[in-house]
């Protein structure tokens, strides 16, 4: 089959998930994983440089950045090995897209909320500045309703050996488009 077979496959199913995503799903039958937290704190990073940038708040946005720089950099390493074990080869492309994807579902809501967005967004900066540790960023980044271009199955392996019987169940968790 050709690539552009795969590529329209992969476009039908973002778009799919895009379309049965108007309910975010509950965290169904996975237990938190770490691919999941980044998730969550890269829709939060993001949710605030679409923010800095629509509302001129780019020494806040840069605050934020250098406050919690080690906890955004392992996150995205997170990310990376994410990626890398979920789509191999096409990795970089696949985690590059959910970047832009990302960024532009945000900017698109701006552009929705008009000029009330602002004052919706920027509060956000304030209430990250006030956080403790790298813990207390990714509490907050679940509990915010960040928005996400796509479902992706973020899950882990239980980890403790299971009893034959639940060893065949497959733990898994979906990060879903809000809207």
């Amino acid at each position: 089959m050709s690539l552009s077979f795969w590529r329209a496959a992969a476009a039908g199913l973002a778009l799919a998930g895009l379309v049965n995503s108007g309910h975010a799903l509950a965290a169904g039958p996975c237990s938190h994983s770490p691919a999941h937290e980044a998730f969550d704190v890269q829709g939060l990073k993001s949710e605030l440089m679409v923010t800095a940038l629509s509302c001129g708040a780019q020494d806040k946005y840069n605050s934020f950045v250098t406050k919690f720089r080690p906890k955004l950099a392992n996150e995205e390493k997170v990310l990376t090995s994410y990626f890398h074990t979920t789509y191999g080869r096409s990795a970089q492309r696949q985690h590059d897209d959910y970047i832009t994807q990302l960024a532009n579902v945000q900017s698109e809501r701006g552009l929705k909320s008009g000029t009330a967005f602002c004052q919706q967004r920027l509060s956000m900066f304030d209430e990250v500045q006030v956080l403790d540790s790298a813990a207390d960023l990714s509490n907050y980044a679940q509990a915010k309703d960040i928005l996400q271009p796509a479902s992706y199955l973020t899950c882990t392996a239980p980890n403790h050996p299971a009893p034959a019987a639940a060893r065949s169940t497959t733990r898994s968790t979906r990060r879903t488009v809000r809207s």
